[in-house]
Parts: structure tokens; C-alpha cells; sequence
């Protein structure tokens, strides 16, 4: 059994570098600016992801930092395998995807809900049983003009973004911190922007 301090932190994306970059891959570098904060090595495990442990703080949550190796419109396979394997429950699962509907600079939490058309939470949802599971929705706003959102989002961020990019992981890395130490509402308390007046 897992202890309740131990949460599974997925991040969603695409494998090999041709996708390594894209937008659609920011749940996955979310989980490297976790890796990163916390000196954790990620290895290749046999639910089919790579795999590393942290600890939010010494005594603290643990976190089981994963990124799934399976192509994002099957993410539910691997996920369900790890959550099975560390006998992690659904209300213990933060899932870091890409989100179109929020723009570029701004992050949303939410527990459940609809899927909003990714392919990657509703492979999660449909293999879990469930849709009650944490997500850290990471903007990646809308594309321009007429451009397909399914080109868009398999393409690199531009020059602009990519400045501001590190603070963007950065946040979004704080946020899971957050959910895993405290409570969803107290989250979106401190990360959801304020209504514009």
C-alpha cells in the first residue's frame, strides 16, 4: 500500500526529440524541472515510463515523478500500470498536460471534469474508471490565424515564448508542490489569476 504523502506526478507528451520541444510536450518538461529542483534521475520502469522519486521536503510528501514512453493518445496504459504498481488511487494522480484554452503564460488546476478533447487525459480516464484525478492545466494558448490546434500544438514554442518558457515550468513545478502539500482550493488560491476588473 501507498502512503497517503505519496502522489503520482505524470507529465504527458510525445516520446523522442523530434516531439522533445513541442508544446504538447510541456507536461513532460514540467516533470524535468521537477527532476531537476530535486537532483531526481529518472529511469526507465516496466509500466513503460521513466521513473524517479523525490521528496517535496525532508519528512515530506514523496512524489513519484513519471513520464509515460507510450505516444500521448495512449497515456492511459502506462499510467494505469504505475498507479496499479505503487498502488497510487486516482485521488493521488497530478496529470501535467498541455492546455489550449488557457493562455501561454497562465496555469489551472482542477480535479475531474471534462477532458476538453486531449487525447491523453481521456486515454487516463478511460483506463482509470475515472475522471476524478488532479490536472495541472499548462497554457499553451490557442494557435493563429486558421492553423490546426493538432499542428500547433506539435510544434516547437516561439522565440517569444521561449524566453519566458523557464518561468512558465518553473510555476507550473510549484504548483504540483503545492497540490501534493496542501489542498486543491488553497492551489488555485495562490496560482489562478485574478478576475479582470
Amino acid at each position: 500500500m501507498a502512503s497517503q504523502d505519496t502522489w503520482l506526478v505524470v507529465g504527458l507528451g510525445n516520446p523522442g526529440p523530434d516531439y522533445a520541444r513541442t508544446r504538447h510536450n510541456i507536461g513532460q518538461m514540467v516533470i524535468d524541472e521537477l527532476a531537476d529542483r530535486f537532483g531526481t534521475r529518472l529511469s526507465a520502469h516496466k509500466a513503460g515510463a521513466a521513473v524517479g522519486t523525490a521528496h517535496v521536503r525532508p519528512g515530506g510528501p514523496k512524489l513519484l515523478l513519471a513520464k509515460p514512453a507510450s505516444y500521448m493518445n495512449v497515456s492511459g496504459r502506462p499510467v494505469g500500470a504505475l498507479a496499479r504498481f505503487f498502488s497510487v488511487d486516482p485521488a493521488h494522480l497530478i496529470v501535467i498536460h498541455d492546455e489550449l484554452d488557457i493562455p501561454f503564460d497562465a496555469l489551472k488546476l482542477k480535479i475531474g471534469g471534462s477532458e476538453g478533447g486531449h487525447n491523453g487525459l481521456k486515454s487516463i480516464s478511460q483506463v482509470l474508471g475515472t475522471k476524478d484525478y488532479l490536472r495541472v492545466r499548462v497554457g499553451v494558448g490557442r494557435p493563429p490565424g486558421r492553423q490546426p490546434a493538432a499542428d500547433y500544438v506539435l510544434k516547437p514554442f516561439s522565440a517569444a515564448e521561449r524566453e519566458l518558457l523557464p518561468l512558465h515550468l518553473d510555476r507550473a513545478a510549484d504548483a504540483v508542490q503545492a497540490l501534493a502539500e496542501g489542498t486543491l482550493e488553497q492551489a488555485q488560491q495562490r496560482f489562478h489569476p485574478a478576475p479582470a476588473r
